[in-house]
């Protein structure tokens, strides 16, 4: 009885991914080879004709059109942060939001932790284009602690770190273009 069971549901289970599979193609056949004369033959021309008709993945019936990808690794003041800040464990980094957070980071022989939070306003190499946030958080006690934000010299000194830092990373990046 179980063996016919399970076999109903894995038939049951083909079945209506085909019959899901078969919807996704709007009312197209599911498969619907092209012409040969209208597809190119070298491998770039493709590449370029299908990003100029939109073609990819549509999920619940989009709007035709390509999509608009981000790399990390082509900013230098994101490359450059995370260099600056290797010896912090990082708990947030999302390239698209724009934003680096730290975890909290003590060396082990006082009663402080710092935070530090980076925001990017701009790809651009300028001294606008990010804005970072210190935290310090004085534990006198267990469980007495309170946190402060900290400006002064220290952030001056992390932001301008990780300006030159960028400019070298940029600097040579167009130095291997050439």
């Amino acid at each position: 009885m179980k063996l016919i069971l399970n076999s109903f549901i894995k038939t049951f289970s083909l079945i209506t991914f085909l019959f899901i599979l078969n919807s996704c193609s709007g009312g197209n056949k599911i498969w619907d080879p092209a012409p040969a004369k209208d597809v190119p033959v070298n491998v770039r021309d493709r590449v370029a004709k299908n990003m100029e008709e939109g073609r990819g993945v549509k999920i619940f019936g989009g709007e035709k059109r390509g999509g608009t990808f981000q790399f990390a690794s082509s900013n230098p003041l994101w490359r450059a942060s995370l260099d600056i800040l290797d010896f912090v464990p990082i708990t947030n980094a999302s390239y698209s939001g724009g934003i680096l957070i730290t975890d909290w980071y003590d060396d082990g022989e006082k009663e402080e932790a710092i935070k530090i939070t980076i925001r990017f306003l701009s790809n651009e190499i300028r001294a606008d284009a990010i804005n970072v946030t210190i935290y310090q958080k004085n534990c006198r006690a267990y469980k007495e602690c309170q946190a402060n934000n900290l400006d002064g010299k220290i952030k001056e000194e992390l932001q301008l770190a990780i300006l030159k830092k960028a400019s070298q990373l940029e600097k040579a990046t167009l130095k291997k273009k050439k």
